[in-house]
């Protein structure tokens, strides 16, 4: 059903757009319609800010350039060109769905809604932003950025990650398309410009909006009240412990399970070890670093602590101590545990080639091994 929407709201259409025809900034991404470049951009700004995606995206189109590139990459390659950049899964679905396009597409990407959204991982904001963006499609989105500046403008009271509110603002933002074919590209890109650079969380800068006269929530003091969200849920602490064996010239890493948290990526390996253990149970928490060190080859004594790494995560908390040891002659390890399926020593000139997270970075940052070639 079309919501219908207050007269004035549509005097505003062309004061958005002038504005971001001088404001908008200079993104890779903005200088190309090739939609396999612009899904990719969609697909790592999803939850992940600007500046930190940059250089990730122009390190992933000069290795994989095409679709049919990445459809033929090893997942391992995929993985590893992601490394760092979090919620890995996107990776994973990309992956899928450009060998989905290859087999089932004639290696062109779709065009329309439907067939986008039959891709994997590629959801409704995806799916719209790719057939507006690079296809001229009439096509709504709706992010964080979006759903903000549509709930200040209309002061919408509901919560905007509720089925209701969420449907609300999907309505609205398809109802604000422009009907002529090509303009809904520069439409939706201009509302989540304003939402990143003025209509912004907390205190938006009402000052520089150009829809400021416009704005319901402005008008009624609600602005900074606004977009309503849950209360986000409690963070989870959780304790571990990672031995890190180097030498000069290799350290020793081991690859996670694909079915447990940074499944199919490669890290120091490490062990649960909360306050006093997951039962409250000293002895049992040292007895797992001792059955971790012995799985390695060395004594718990023979580590020395070199500091500590807390890497937040959507709802978790990881709270990581390090530990350094010399990495023997030895070439074959047992696994070190049940979250592990590899364990090898890597060469210090190969840690950018292999899939990795952000959290084993700096656990070596902190054990002093370094990590040439990484972002």
């Amino acid at each position: 059903m079309t919501t219908a929407l207050p007269a004035r709201s549509l005097a505003w259409r062309e004061l958005l757009l002038s504005w971001y025809a001088g404001a908008r900034r200079d993104l890779p991404w903005r200088r190309t319609r090739d939609p396999y470049a612009i899904w990719i951009s969609e697909t790592m700004l999803q939850q992940t800010r600007v500046d930190t995606v940059i250089p990730y995206y122009e390190r992933f189109l000069r290795a994989l350039p095409t679709v049919a590139s990445l459809a033929e990459a090893p997942e391992e390659q995929v993985l590893a060109l992601w490394s760092g950049l979090g919620y890995y899964r996107r990776a994973r679905m990309l992956h899928a769905a450009a060998r989905r396009v290859a087999k089932s597409h004639g290696g062109s990407i779709p065009s329309d809604l439907e067939g986008l959204r039959g891709l994997e991982g590629v959801g409704a904001y995806t799916a719209g932003a790719v057939a507006s963006i690079a296809f001229g499609k009439r096509a709504a989105v709706v992010d964080g950025n979006v759903a903000r500046v549509l709930a200040r403008l209309f002061a919408i009271e509901d919560d905007v990650k509720s089925t209701r509110g969420n449907a609300r603002v999907w309505r609205l933002a398809e109802d604000l398309v422009p009907d002529r074919e090509g303009d809904s590209g520069d439409w939706n890109q201009a509302l989540m410009e304003l939402g990143a650079t003025v209509c912004v969380p907390g205190t938006p800068k009402c000052g520089d909006c150009p829809l400021r006269d416009h704005c319901a929530a402005r008008e009624a003091g609600t602005a900074r009240e606004l977009p309503r969200v849950p209360v986000r849920k409690a963070v989870r602490e959780m304790n571990r412990v990672a031995v890190v064996l180097a030498s000069s010239k290799a350290v020793l890493l081991a690859r996670r399970r694909p079915n447990v948290l940074f499944g199919g990526l490669w890290e120091p390996p490490s062990v649960q070890r909360g306050p006093g253990g997951e039962s409250g149970d000293g002895e049992k928490r040292d007895g797992d670093l001792r059955g971790l060190a012995l799985s390695l080859g060395i004594e718990v004594e023979r580590l020395e602590a070199v500091g500590a790494v807390t890497h937040l995560l959507s709802h978790r908390r990881l709270q990581v101590e390090v530990l350094r040891g010399a990495l023997g002659r030895s070439r074959r390890f047992p696994l070190p545990g049940p979250d592990y399926d590899a364990i090898e020593p890597v060469s210090l000139g190969r840690l950018a080639a292999i899939p990795h997270a952000r959290l084993a970075r700096r656990i070596l940052e902190v054990a002093n091994v370094p990590a040439r070639g990484l972002l």
